[in-house]
């Protein structure tokens, strides 16, 4: 499943999904992932949440982000929730042209039962057609 916190900068986006990750963790069974682009929000997450800083491991595309995510879901089948601050930041693909990378995250979330909650930076009414039914 997949869950899009969208706004335009400065609308609260990261400090709902900072929240939704520390209630999260809180009620979940599984393991929560918190992944951003720096470590500028390291302190605000629970501690019980894994806390990654995607570029200290070199992703530098779309398809590097994909393969990280994937790696973490091969390595530890515990993993419930992976929120991702930042999101255009990290795949470094204009959403319009993104399509591809939701249908991955979609099957990614449906073998490995996880859901993927993601802050994107943009007006909701301007996303695709294809991300519109994800917003919250």
């Amino acid at each position: 499943m997949i869950k899009i916190i969208a706004g335009n900068k400065g609308s609260g986006k990261t400090k709902r999904l900072i929240d939704m990750t520390n209630e999260t963790a809180k009620t979940s069974a599984g393991n929560v992932v918190f992944l951003d682009k720096d470590n500028s929000y390291m302190y605000e997450i629970d501690r019980a949440v894994r806390f990654v800083n995607v570029n200290d491991y070199h992703v530098n595309s779309a398809e590097m982000f994909l393969g990280f995510l994937g790696g973490m879901l091969a390595s530890n089948y515990d993993i419930s929730t992976i929120f991702i601050d930042a999101f255009l930041k990290l795949i470094r693909v204009d959403v319009t042209a993104a399509d591809w990378f939701f249908t991955s995250l979609e099957q990614y979330g449906q073998k490995h039962d996880v859901t993927f909650v993601l802050s994107v930076s943009a007006d909701p009414e301007t996303l695709p057609d294809f991300a519109k039914g994800y917003v919250i």
